[in-house]
Parts: structure tokens; C-alpha cells; sequence
């Protein structure tokens, strides 16, 4: 057998897996429409700090159940081996890497949804490596599960790598329209605003001749 679909740990793995991209996103997206997290923790700077220590207790638990979940599963011999072992360390290596420099370059606020709370990033981040992939973070992430299913021997983790892979997918079809939008707003605004102070100094500047 490569997967033990009985027992408990594995279901429990995958639900949080599931349940995490799904709570941030509903949590934030209400954030944007009602400010809800700004006004219950006083800014919008606190409130995505709020946000982001609970994304990470959530990932924290996630990985824990993933470890429990591979630990209850069959090995397989024939990824039992040294080879598999150091494609495995490149992956997580690889992954972990790619989760920390993208937190490095987009900061605290940047990496936890700060553009729903009204922080948006003046410029796009073009840097490593964001100049390598497009979404590093989630890519990062599934790397380091596909390593640690490899270091393990574990089919069962193999399984669930695909399955995060495939949450993620789904979440960036969501999450990238919506964060563009917010973007496209804030253009639109800032340039309604220059539009309105360009007219309102013409309005002086007319005002100022006919007093001459």
C-alpha cells in the first residue's frame, strides 16, 4: 500500500492545507470592504500585523500536522535511498530560500496581505526572486513539502504536495485579480485627486487675473 487513506492524520493534514488559504483570504477580503481588522485593532498597520502572526500560527500547525501525517504513512523502499535524499535537501533547500527572500523583499506588510488593509507597495518588486518566479512564496512552500515527502519516502506526501499545489493554484485565481484590482483603484484615485488639485490651482491662477 503507498497511502493509508484510514488513517485520521492524513484527512486532517489536508483540511488544514485547505483551511488556511481559505480563512486569509475571506478574513481579508472582508478587511478591504469593512476595515473590520483596522478598526478592531486600531490601525491598519496593527491589523496586518494581527493577520500575519495568525497566518503564520496557522502555517505552524499545518506543518506540524503534515510531519504527523507522514509519520503514519507506509515508506516506500525504492525512495529510501541517498540520491532520493539529496534531491530532497535541494528541494527544501531551494524552497525555504525562495520563502525567505520573498518575505525579505516585500517586508512584513507586503508579504501578509498588507494592500488589503490600504498599505500598498509603492513599486513592483522586480528583485530576486521575484525575477525568477512569479509567485515564489507559494511555489517556496511546495517545495519544501515535496522535500520533506522525499526525505521521508513518504508516496502519501507526494500526494498531498500535488494537493497544496493545487490549493495554491486556486487561491492565486482569486487572490491576483483581487490584489490587481485594489492597484488599479488606488491609480485611479491618485489620479482623480491630481485631476482635482491641477483644477483647482487653474481656478486661483484665473481668479488671480481677473482681480489684476
Amino acid at each position: 500500500m503507498l497511502v493509508d487513506f484510514s488513517q485520521a492524520s492524513l484527512w486532517l493534514a489536508l483540511s488544514s492545507i485547505t483551511f488556511n488559504p481559505l480563512v486569509w483570504n475571506v478574513a481579508a477580503r472582508h478587511e478591504h470592504h469593512t476595515r473590520w481588522l483596522t478598526k478592531l485593532c486600531g490601525g491598519a498597520r496593527q491589523g496586518c500585523y494581527a493577520i500575519a502572526v495568525a497566518i503564520f500560527t496557522m502555517g505552524l500547525l499545518r506543518d506540524a500536522l503534515y510531519s504527523q501525517a507522514l509519520s503514519d504513512q507506509p515508506t516506500a523502499p525504492w525512495l529510501d535511498n541517498a540520491l532520493v535524499r539529496l534531491i530532497a535537501g535541494l528541494l527544501f533547500v531551494s524552497g525555504m530560500t525562495f520563502v525567505a527572500s520573498s518575505t525579505y523583499a516585500l517586508g512584513i506588510t507586503g508579504t501578509f496581505l498588507g494592500d488589503y488593509f490600504g498599505i500598498l507597495m509603492s513599486e513592483r518588486v522586480t528583485g530576486f526572486p521575484f525575477n525568477v518566479l512569479e509567485n515564489p512564496m507559494y511555489v517556496g512552500s511546495t517545495l519544501s513539502f515535496l522535500g520533506t515527502a522525499l526525505w521521508h519516502a513518504k508516496p502519501a506526501g507526494l500526494l498531498i504536495t500535488a494537493y497544496v499545489w493545487l490549493v495554491y493554484w486556486v487561491a492565486l485565481q482569486f487572490e491576483g485579480p483581487f490584489t490587481a484590482m485594489i492597484y488599479a483603484n488606488a491609480s485611479k484615485d491618485k489620479k482623480s485627486s491630481s485631476a482635482q488639485q491641477s483644477g483647482a490651482t487653474g481656478g486661483k491662477k484665473i481668479m488671480k487675473k481677473k482681480k489684476l
